[in-house]
C-alpha cells in the first residue's frame, strides 16, 4: 500500500484552505443557533455528564421533544471551542476546515488501497473541493459528519490490517476497529455503517470471493461435500466479531434513546407520513435526487423539507423513470463487481456500499423516521464513493492514448469549477439572512425558508419586511401552524394586537396540533395576557395545555409567570415546583421560584433557591445580582463578602451594566470603605450618565466624609439630569449655607423645592433657617409659623420658633441689632439633628431610581432597570428568535432597614447634635 507523501498532504491541505478560508468569517446560521448558541451543554458551568445524558441539541434524551441524536463526542469538541473562544464563530469554522483537511488525507490513504497513485489523488482532490460539502464544512453542525468520517476511515484502515502475512487473524486491529466504530457512532449515528464496508472488504477483497464462487462454496458446504475451508472459517470468525460488536452498539444506542423514536411531522418529512405507495415511491426517488446533487451541485439549498420535492404519488409519475435508471446503474455496478475478480471489480465493489449509504437509504427511512427529506451534509460520506467512481472512470479513459489529454482537461475543468462554486457557496453561510435568501433562489415552494428569512429580518427589528415573508409562508403552506403564529407575533410587534389575535390559530387548527406542538396554546396565552382584563383567559389556555400533556414543562413555567403577575403567589410557587419535578437541572426554574419566595416575604427560602440556581449555573446573571442584593439588604455583615463576590461575578458577565458597580459601591459604603465606594460609584456614573442614585449617594459619601466641597459638582450633575430631586436640593442647600456661606444659593435650592412641593416641611424649614441667617427675623418668624402649621407635631419647629421670638424680644430690650451667627448655628444644628432623626425613623438607606430599591435617600439602589425578572427557556421548534419565549417581571419590593452599626452611628450623631443644641440654647438664654 502506497503511503501518502508530505507533498500530497500539503497539496490537499492547501486546496482545502483555498476553498474554505472565507468560511472563517461566517457566523452561526440555521442549525448552528440551536446546537451552539442555545445549547447549555457547551458552557463550562454545565456538568460534563450532561453531554452523555442529552441529545445533540442539549435536550434530555428522555423528553419527547428530544431529537434522539446522540453525539456526545461532537458536542465535546463544541465545548472545547467554547472554552477557548466562547461564542466566537471564527474558531468553530476554523476547526471544521482543519477536520475536513484531515478527512481528505485519510480518504487519500483509503483510495490508495483500490486506485493507483494518480487516480487516487484525483479522487481525493475532487472530494476536497466538491461543493456538496459546504454544508458539512461551513455549517458548524456539520462537524458531526467530519468527526464521524475521520473515525470511520480510521476504523476501515485499521481493519485492513487484521489479516496477517500467513492469512491468520490479527486481533489488535480488529479491537481497534471496534473502538473506532464506537467513536464514529458517538460523533454521528452513520458511523456504524463502516461495519458493512469492512464486511464487504473482508469477503470480496481480502478473501477474493466473487458472488458465483461464494455461492458455490456455500452449496458445497451445505451438501456436505467439503468442510468449511480454513479461510472461510477465519472470515466467518472475524465477521461474527464485527456483527456482535455492532449489535452491542445498537443495543446501547437503543437504551440511550430509551427505546423511543424521535417525533417528526409531515412538515419535516412529508413522505414519512404519506400512505402507500406515495411513501415508498418518494423515498426511492430521493436516491436519484441525491445522486444528481453529487453529479451536478449547481443548485444547492440548506433546507429540502416541506414542499421542496413534491410527493411521488402514482406509478405513472415520470419521476419514477429516474428511480429505475438509478437502480439499473447500481445493478450494473453490482453485477460487474460481484462477478469478476480483477482490480476494477474490487474498486467498484468497495464503491457500492459507500455510495449507497444507509444514512439516506429508503429502507432505513421506511422503518426509522428521519427529520429531513434531503440533507446535503448527509452526502459527505456517500460522496467518497462517488469520487472514487469518477477517479476510476478517469483512470480507464486516460489509459486510452487519444483520450488522455481530454480526460485531464475534463478533470482540470471539473476541479476548477468545483473550487469556484465551493468558495462562492461559503458566502451563503455568512448569516442566516444570506443563507435563507440563497435557498429561496433555488426553491420557492418551501414555507420554512420563507419563515426563516422572516425570522432573520425579525432579528434585525425589520418587522414590516418580515411580515411579508411570513405571509408568503402561509400562502405556500396554508396549514402550517408555525407560519400563522409568526404572522400573529409580527402583528403584535407592529402594535396591531387585533390583527395578531385573529391570526393566531384557533379551533380550526386544533385537529392538527399534536401533544408535542402545544406551543400554540402558550403563544396565544402570551398574547392574550398582555391585556390585563384577560389574565384569567390566558390562565385557562395554560391549564388546557397542561391537561393535554401533564409533563409539558413550558406550560408550568408560563403559568407560574402569569400567576405571579396575578399575585396568586401560592399557585405560582406550586407551578414552579411542578416544573422542577420535571427538570431539577433548570437554573431558571430555581431562580423563578426564588422570585416567588421574595414576593411571599420569605427571603431565607429565596436565598436557598438562588443558591440552587447558581449551583447549576454559577454564571446565572440574574441569580448572581438578586441573591447578592438580598444578602446586602439583610443588614448582616457576615453576608457582605459573599455578596461582594457575586456582584463582582455579575459585572464580569455584564461589564456595561452600571447597576452592578453601583451596588458594589453600596457594599463598600456599608463597610466604611470610602475609597472603594467612590471608585465603584464613579464607574457606575461613567457607564450611565445621570445615574440618579449613584450621583446622590456619591455626594452623600463626600458629605459624610467631610468633603462637602467635592459633593457640590456631583450634586450639580445630579440636578442637571434630575432637577426635581428634592433630597439633592436639600443636601446642596445645606452645604451652600453651612460650608460655603452662600445663603443666596441655598435660598434658591429651598425655594425650588417649595415650588415643586409647597407642603415640604424640610424644605420650608430650611428656608426659614436661611431667613434667620440673613437676619430677617420677622420673615423667619412668619416662615416658621407657616412650617408649624404644616407640621404641628414637630417639636423642633416649635422650639426654633421660640428661639426666634426670644431673639426678637432680646433685640427689642437691648436696642441693638442681632448678630445672628449663633442663632443660625442653633437652627442649623437642630436641622441636622432633625434630618438624622428623620432618616433613622424612616430606616431608608437604600433607594433610588436606577438600582434596586424603594427610595432614593441615603445609599440608594433603584427600581427602574434591575427589577427582578422571571426567566423562561425558549421552545424548540417555534423559532430561534425566542418570540415564543416567556417574558415577565415582578417589581422588586425591598425590605428597608439599617444595620446595627448604622443605627448606632445615627444615634451617636443625634446625641452629639442635641448636646450642641443644648449648649447654644444656654448661651442664647443668658445673652
Amino acid at each position: 500500500m502506497a503511503v501518502v507523501s508530505w507533498k500530497e498532504i500539503l497539496l490537499l491541505t492547501g486546496l482545502v484552505v483555498g476553498c474554505y478560508w472565507n468560511s472563517v468569517s461566517c457566523g452561526f446560521a440555521f442549525d448552528d443557533v440551536s446546537a451552539i448558541l442555545d445549547n447549555k451543554d457547551l458552557r463550562p458551568s454545565t456538568p460534563l455528564r450532561n453531554l452523555f445524558l442529552n441529545d445533540f441539541w442539549g435536550t434530555p434524551m428522555a423528553e419527547e421533544r428530544s431529537h434522539k441524536s446522540y453525539r456526545p463526542l461532537t458536542v465535546l469538541t463544541f465545548r472545547l471551542n467554547y472554552l477557548f473562544s466562547e461564542l466566537n464563530a471564527a474558531s468553530y469554522h476554523l476547526l471544521n476546515v482543519v477536520l475536513h483537511a484531515v478527512v481528505c488525507v485519510l480518504f487519500l490513504r483509503v483510495c490508495r488501497l483500490f486506485l493507483d497513485r494518480t487516480s487516487g489523488l484525483v479522487a481525493a482532490l475532487l472530494f476536497a473541493v466538491h461543493p456538496i460539502h459546504t454544508e458539512a464544512v461551513t455549517g458548524v453542525v456539520g462537524r458531526a459528519e467530519l468527526l464521524s468520517s475521520i473515525f470511520l476511515l480510521a476504523a476501515f484502515l485499521a481493519y485492513t490490517k487484521s489479516t496477517g502475512a500467513d492469512h491468520s487473524i490479527v486481533w489488535t486491529p480488529i479491537a481497534l476497529t471496534v473502538v473506532l466504530v464506537a467513536a464514529a457512532t458517538l460523533c454521528k449515528e452513520q458511523g456504524i455503517t463502516v461495519v458493512g464496508i469492512c464486511c464487504v472488504h473482508e469477503v470480496f477483497v481480502a478473501q477474493g470471493f466473487t458472488l458465483p464462487l461464494l455461492l458455490d462454496t456455500l452449496r458445497h458446504v451445505l451438501q456436505g461435500k467439503d468442510g468449511f475451508p480454513y479461510a472461510v472459517l477465519q472470515t466467518l470468525l472475524k465477521l461474527i466479531v464485527l456483527v456482535i460488536s455492532t449489535l452491542l452498539l445498537v443495543i446501547i444506542r437503543v437504551q440511550v434513546i430509551q427505546s423511543q423514536l424521535p417525533v417528526f411531522t409531515r412538515f419535516d418529512n412529508p413522505a414519512a407520513v404519506s400512505p402507500t405507495p406515495a411513501r415508498q415511491l418518494t423515498f426511492n426517488f430521493l436516491l436519484p435526487v441525491n445522486a444528481w446533487l453529487l453529479l451536478n451541485p449547481s443548485e444547492l439549498c440548506c433546507d429540502w423539507t416541506m414542499g421542496t420535492i413534491p410527493l411521488v404519488e402514482s406509478l405513472l409519475d415520470l419521476r419514477n423513470l429516474a428511480t429505475l435508471m438509478f437502480y439499473a446503474f447500481i445493478g450494473l455496478l453490482a453485477y460487474h463487481s460481484l462477478r469478476y475478480r480483477h482490480s476494477s471489480a474490487k474498486t467498484v465493489i468497495m464503491v457500492s456500499p459507500v455510495f449507497d449509504c444507509p444514512a439516506f437509504h429508503p429502507c432505513v427511512k421506511l422503518f426509522f423516521p428521519v427529520g429531513f427529506v434531503v440533507a446535503e451534509r448527509v452526502l459527505y460520506v456517500p460522496s467518497m464513493g462517488f469520487c472514487v467512481l469518477v477517479a476510476h472512470g478517469f483512470k480507464i479513459v486516460s489509459q486510452k492514448g487519444h483520450l488522455k489529454k481530454i480526460s485531464w482537461l475534463i478533470i482540470g475543468v471539473l476541479l476548477t469549477t468545483h473550487t469556484v462554486k465551493t468558495f462562492n457557496r461559503n458566502w451563503d453561510w455568512e448569516s442566516e439572512y444570506t443563507l435563507f435568501t440563497s435557498a429561496l433562489k433555488v426553491n420557492k415552494n418551501n414555507a420554512k425558508l420563507w419563515n426563516n428569512v422572516g425570522h432573520a429580518l425579525e432579528n434585525q427589528n425589520n418587522y414590516a419586511r418580515a411580515l411579508r415573508y411570513f405571509l408568503q409562508a402561509t400562502r405556500v403552506q396554508p396549514d402550517d401552524i408555525g407560519a400563522h403564529m409568526n404572522v400573529g407575533r409580527t402583528y403584535k410587534n407592529l402594535n396591531k394586537s387585533k390583527e395578531a389575535e385573529e391570526v393566531i390559530p384557533g379551533k380550526k387548527y386544533a385537529t392538527r396540533v399534536a401533544p408535542n406542538h402545544l406551543n400554540v396554546y402558550i403563544n396565544l396565552a402570551n398574547l392574550i395576557r398582555a391585556n390585563e382584563s384577560r389574565l384569567e383567559e390566558a390562565d385557562q389556555l395554560y391549564r388546557q395545555a397542561i391537561s393535554m400533556r401533564p409533563d409539558f414543562k413550558q406550560a408550568y413555567i408560563s403559568r407560574g409567570e402569569l400567576l405571579l403577575k396575578m399575585n396568586k403567589l401560592s399557585d405560582a410557587r406550586d407551578a414552579y415546583l411542578r416544573a422542577l419535578e420535571l427538570d431539577l437541572t433548570n437554573a431558571d426554574l430555581w431562580y423563578n421560584l426564588a422570585i416567588v419566595n421574595i414576593e411571599m416575604k420569605d427571603p431565607s427560602e429565596a436565598l436557598k433557591n438562588f443558591n440552587h440556581a447558581l449551583e447549576l449555573n454559577p454564571r446565572h446573571k440574574l441569580a448572581l445580582f438578586n441573591s447578592a442584593l438580598l444578602m446586602q439588604e439583610s443588614g448582616e455583615p457576615k453576608f457582605w463578602p459573599e455578596a461582594n463576590r457575586r456582584f463582582l461575578l455579575y459585572v464580569e458577565e455584564e461589564p456595561q451594566d452600571a447597576n452592578g458597580y453601583f451596588n458594589l459601591g453600596m457594599l463598600a459604603m456599608d463597610a466604611n470603605e470610602n475609597a472603594a465606594a467612590e471608585r465603584w460609584m464613579r464607574k457606575a456614573i461613567g457607564l450611565q450618565a445621570g445615574f440618579r442614585s449613584a450621583l446622590f449617594n456619591l455626594a452623600l459619601l463626600y458629605s459624610q466624609s467631610k468633603r462637602e466641597i467635592d459633593a457640590l459638582p456631583v450634586l450639580d450633575e445630579l440636578l442637571r439630569h434630575h432637577p426635581e430631586h428634592i433630597k439633592g436640593l436639600i443636601l446642596k442647600g445645606d452645604i451652600l449655607m453651612n460650608h460655603k456661606k452662600d445663603t443666596h444659593g441655598a435660598k434658591e435650592c429651598f425655594e425650588r423645592i417649595l415650588r415643586m412641593d409647597p407642603t415640604n416641611v424640610q424644605g420650608k424649614h430650611n428656608l426659614c433657617v436661611v431667613y434667620f441667617e440673613e437676619r430677617d427675623l420677622p420673615r423667619a418668624e412668619r416662615c416658621l409659623e407657616e412650617t408649624l402649621a404644616l407640621a404641628p407635631n414637630e417639636e423642633y419647629v416649635r422650639r426654633h420658633l421660640s428661639i426666634v421670638r426670644g431673639k426678637m424680644a432680646a433685640m427689642s430690650a437691648a436696642g441693638h441689632p442681632l448678630t445672628a451667627t449663633e442663632g443660625a448655628a442653633v437652627l442649623a444644628e437642630e436641622e441636622k439633628e432633625r434630618s438624622v432623626k428623620e432618616e433613622a425613623e424612616e430606616g431608608v438607606v437604600k433607594g433610588g431610581e436606577e438600582g434596586q430599591g424603594a427610595d432614593d435617600v441615603g445609599k440608594g439602589v433603584g427600581d427602574e432597570k434591575n427589577a427582578r425578572k422571571s426567566s423562561a427557556e425558549s421552545l424548540e421548534g417555534v423559532g430561534v428568535d425566542q418570540s415564543e419565549s416567556l417574558e415577565g417581571s415582578q417589581p422588586d419590593k425591598r425590605t428597608k432597614g439599617k444595620s446595627t452599626n448604622e443605627i448606632k452611628d445615627i444615634e451617636e450623631k443625634r446625641a452629639a447634635a442635641l448636646k450642641r443644641l443644648e449648649e447654644i440654647e444656654r448661651i442664647l438664654s443668658g445673652d
